[in-house]
């Protein structure tokens, strides 16, 4: 036999494709040539795959090689091919029967010795074999267990090309994955450790409850970062659906727990202010990997002291906030990343840090302005909640008796909200306050009466205000009214979300 098959999966950005590695032997010079868009390190697999065939017992066959994945035009990356391709070239030499790997998919990267080490994406990979009718999968020991909560997929892991070797040859069961361990988090930071600040924290109660952006304005030490990194213990856990894609995601950066399941806590991503454009929205050479906008999907991505972020960098998150995706264009096509986030900013109200009116600044009124204005007004505009942070009393801070509510009463508040918000606007194919189309906001029969949107209609008009932030209000007045239990946002609702638009309230 000169001539074999075996099933890989290529993935460009999320999207998994079912490729086919062909190895054809021919009489000529020994040589090795491999077709169908590969990368450069597809390209090194010829090293890697002779000297792990070697080093596993087997022979390499000495005769003009070509390989082909399948389709062609679809750009192939990185190590995952490896074992697909031993197996097809042992297969095409006549050394390996490949009767059991029919309809079976094979990822993992080869080393020299033969171990069949872990890579990334092997979830996505898995999923889209299974969506094309693929229902067993081999994969590396250590990518087993997340290759193993696709349902409708029976995977079986191997640590060798010589273990693969045997499993075809002699029968020889390879491992199944270990039971996915019971995801135990550590309790997060907890909102009663928070001193004071009951409007800002409404205001982080609204954000949850409508999926809404915030910005927390204000001098240092007030407790814009303290709010900031709790909120994702106010929000709900992620649902099937969600859980999958953020697991994903994670798959693909490398970065998900070995022993894991799925992620169910939302994520919280924070980058430094040093973090560039490809850091936030995602890049790299080849296959570009998702950045901090897209592994915060379904989270919350918090900047703090964010006027210290470059231009660059704060701009590139204008078009995830208003399309909840990330397009990154290469000269060999396009990747998508979802990137449906709850962007968290916060600021100094100056360069120096320290409070307005305080002898010790030396920030002129204009340096402030500067400074603020860093975040420009297109980006502000899309920013729901904006609130000023005052600074705490002594009071405040030493108060020993009654404390604020801790996370876990506010997320029953913020999850009732939510099912509100979701049973409401399921049939219009939305589940989140703030990603309702303005369009149907603003039609019966779900148009609030004039006399309720009275001041927006005049700071509209007046150009005070933007249709843009006129949709916004009206949708943070829907995430007020489900709080508070109301069927529908009245007059105060309306006024309440402007002040929490504005900060004309703080």
């Amino acid at each position: 036999m000169s001539y074999a098959r075996v099933l890989g999966v290529g993935l460009v950005g999320m999207t998994g494709h079912l490729v086919e590695v062909e190895a054809d032997l021919a009489p000529g010079l020994p040589a090795l040539t491999i077709s169908g868009l590969p990368d450069t390190a597809l390209q090194e697999a010829r090293d890697r795959v002779r000297a792990a065939i070697v080093n596993s017992g087997e022979t390499w066959p000495n005769r003009r090689i070509t390989l082909n994945l399948l389709p062609a035009t679809l750009p192939k990356y990185g190590s995952a091919f490896d074992l697909a391709i031993a197996a097809a070239l042992l297969g095409s030499a006549g050394r390996l029967p490949l009767l059991p790997l029919e309809g079976v998919v094979l990822l993992g990267e080869l080393g020299l010795d033969g171990a069949v080490r872990p890579v990334r994406g092997v979830l996505p990979m898995v999923a889209a074999a299974a969506r094309a009718g693929v229902t067993r999968a081999i994969v590396p020991v250590r990518n087993a267990t997340e290759a193993a909560v696709i349902p409708g997929v029976r995977v079986r892991a191997a640590d060798s090309l010589h273990q693969l070797v045997a499993f075809v040859r002699d029968g020889t069961p390879l491992a199944d994955p270990p039971p996915v361990a019971a995801t135990t988090t550590a309790p997060g930071p907890d909102l009663a450790d928070v001193a004071g600040q009951g409007y800002a924290r409404r205001a982080l109660e609204v954000t949850a409850a409508g999926g809404h952006h915030l910005a927390l304005l204000g001098p240092p030490g007030t407790g814009k970062t303290m709010l900031a990194e709790r909120l994702p213990s106010i929000l709900p856990a992620l649902d099937d659906e969600a859980a999958l894609e953020v697991t994903a995601l994670h798959s693909i950066a490398g970065l998900l727990p070995p022993a894991g399941g799925l992620l169910r806590r939302p994520p919280f991503q924070a980058p430094h202010h040093t973090a560039t454009v490809p850091a936030l929205v995602g890049g790299g050479p080849g296959l570009a990997r998702p950045g901090a906008v897209s592994l915060a999907h379904r989270g919350v991505l918090f900047l703090d002291e964010a006027p210290e972020f470059s231009r660059g960098a704060l701009e590139a998150l204008r078009q995830p906030l208003e399309d909840g995706h990330v397009q990154l264009a290469r000269a060999r096509g396009a990747t998508e990343y979802p990137a449906r986030i709850q962007l968290v900013l916060a600021a100094n109200p100056c360069p120096c840090a320290r409070p307005v009116g305080d002898t010790a600044c030396e920030c002129s009124p204009l340096a402030r302005r500067r400074y603020l204005g860093r975040l420009s007004g297109p980006l502000r505009d899309r920013i729901d909640v904006q609130v000023t942070v005052p600074p705490l009393r002594a009071a405040q801070l030493m108060e020993t008796g009654e404390v604020g509510e801790p996370s876990a009463v506010v997320a029953v508040r913020v999850a009732a909200a939510r099912a509100a918000a979701a049973e409401r606007w399921a049939a219009v194919g939305h589940r989140l306050n703030a990603e309702l189309p303005g369009p149907v906001l603003r039609r019966p029969p779900f148009r609030l009466p004039a006399r309720d949107t009275v001041e927006l209609r005049r700071r509209l008009d007046s150009g005070s205000l933007s249709a843009r932030g006129f949709d916004r209000i009206i949708r943070l007045a829907w995430s007020i009214a489900d709080l508070d239990g109301r069927a529908r946002p009245g007059r105060d609702d309306v006024w309440e979300a402007i002040g929490l638009r504005t900060g004309e309230e703080s």
